[in-house]
């Protein structure tokens, strides 16, 4: 959906009142629920921002750009069909013990 840009604002600030040129870019990240701290949170933004800077050749991320972190409910993921799980995943060898551990305790589980 494209609206305009003085119908739009990041930061508290109008797109429109930005700058000439801007391109916007709104990212939606949706995870699992685990151990999504406010530290690591920062961490994964900072990075997806970087990694868009690199890929579009720019020194650094443009101010238009605005990433949506959201944690969604363990239990929560359709697809192909079924119901997906964090859970399964712990076992799978993809998260550090210490990791797993701490998802399991983040989601009580």
């Amino acid at each position: 959906m494209e609206r305009e840009p003085d119908m739009m604002a990041i930061g508290g600030r109008l797109l429109s009142d930005a700058g000439q040129g801007l391109d916007v870019m709104v990212i939606d990240v949706a995870v699992m629920d685990g151990d999504w701290r406010r530290e690591v949170r920062v961490e994964v933004i900072e990075r997806i921002l970087a990694a868009l800077a690199r890929a579009c050749g720019l020194p650094e991320p443009s101010p238009a750009w605005w990433v949506n972190f959201r944690v969604v409910e363990e239990g929560s993921w359709g697809a192909g069909g079924g119901v997906l799980s964090v859970l399964s995943l712990l076992e799978s060898g993809v998260f550090t013990e210490e990791k797993a551990k701490a998802i399991r305790a983040g989601i009580g589980a």
